[in-house]
């Protein structure tokens, strides 16, 4: 087993805090934090991601369809898909998983 590097915290908006908790080239894992009530500003990201709601409910919209989301949601977004959460009625905590690592297919090193 391996740990690796620590926690990186972005505050994606005044609702919403991203924290990296493991990044190797191949995937990298965080989690996402949106106050109920929260705007999800997110656009498509370059690598494909997989969110686990780990606390809180509200809905995923993506062009083709939105889907409810709660405790133990597992939800699937292809590389370059528009998508965000929506209509946020309890504080939500989704752990997110990208693979490849985030930012990594677009040429970001970040």
């Amino acid at each position: 087993m391996r740990v690796i590097g620590g926690v990186v915290t972005e505050a994606v908006s005044e609702e919403a805090t991203y924290e990296e908790r493991l990044r190797v080239p191949a995937l990298s894992v965080g989690s996402y934090r949106i106050a109920a009530g929260g705007h999800d500003p997110q656009g498509p990201h370059g690598e494909d991601e997989v969110y686990v709601v780990l606390r809180g409910r509200g809905r995923l919209w993506t062009p083709e369809t939105t889907v409810e989301v709660g405790p133990e949601s597992v939800v699937f977004v292809p590389a370059g898909e528009e998508h965000r959460f929506v209509d946020i009625e309890e504080d939500l905590v989704v752990l997110v998983v990208f693979g490849p690592a985030e930012h990594t297919a677009d040429g970001a090193t970040a």
